[in-house]
């Protein structure tokens, strides 16, 4: 079996070599080459054409989030793991976003370095637990409920509760009932989770389906 072709992408030479070091010794690994930062790493993988590159974050030129992103609209196959000090989510999600296989920090043990390289390899992700776990939380957050779950009908009335009509008013400008209004009105605050009138005011606002400056 061919051995996995690991590419090192860090602006810390010290950390560069080390790793590469640790790598060297692995069976089933071979250490293709080395970049300083992105810009070098996008040279390097044309050239070598690795399997796995461990890509860092922050680094001078080209970071290692835009160099990820061009690596794999040119490169789809490529597997790229940020290995990075930043545990904040903002970096995390764009990894995610550019199309990262995984994400490491570098606090991590050597031997599981080397199994996240392989489970890279086989198509799988390794991520940081504490990393995972930002991810769950996201997930499992609940959403705010989209203006595109309304009906046209209801987006009407929300739009004239929230230029200050009152039922009568809406209902006599929609030519419908006071009666219809209520149950409409009903409907778009169970639909948006939301508990009276003045929620919904502020909801249609934020949502930009009517101005502040066209309020009553």
């Amino acid at each position: 079996m061919e051995p996995i072709r690991v590419l090192i992408v860090d602006d810390h030479t010290l950390w560069r070599r080390g790793v590469a070091s640790l790598l060297a010794k692995q069976e089933g690994l071979e250490v293709v080459g080395e970049a300083a930062d992105g810009e070098e790493a996008v040279e390097r993988v044309r050239e070598l054409m690795p399997d796995v590159v461990l890509m860092d974050i922050k680094m001078p030129r080209m970071d290692g989030l835009t160099a990820a992103r061009r690596l794999k609209e040119e490169m789809p196959y490529l597997r790229i793991i940020m290995l990075t000090v930043s545990e904040t989510d903002e970096d995390l999600f764009e990894a995610i976003k550019v199309g990262a296989q995984g994400y490491l920090l570098k606090n991590v043990d050597p031997d599981q370095l080397v199994t996240a390289i392989h489970q890279a390899e086989r198509g799988e992700v390794p991520i940081a637990p504490t990393m995972a776990a930002k991810i769950l939380r996201e997930l499992a957050a609940p959403t705010e409920p989209s203006i595109q779950a309304l009906s046209a009908r209801e987006r009407e009335v929300l739009e004239l509760l929230a230029r200050g009509m009152a039922n009568k008013e809406i209902a006599f400008h929609l030519k419908i009932s006071e009666n219809t209004v209520k149950n409409h009105l009903r409907n778009i605050l169970e639909k948006l989770h939301l508990q009276n009138r003045v929620q919904a005011a502020l909801y249609a606002v934020r949502a930009g389906l009517v101005d502040k400056s066209t309020e009553r």
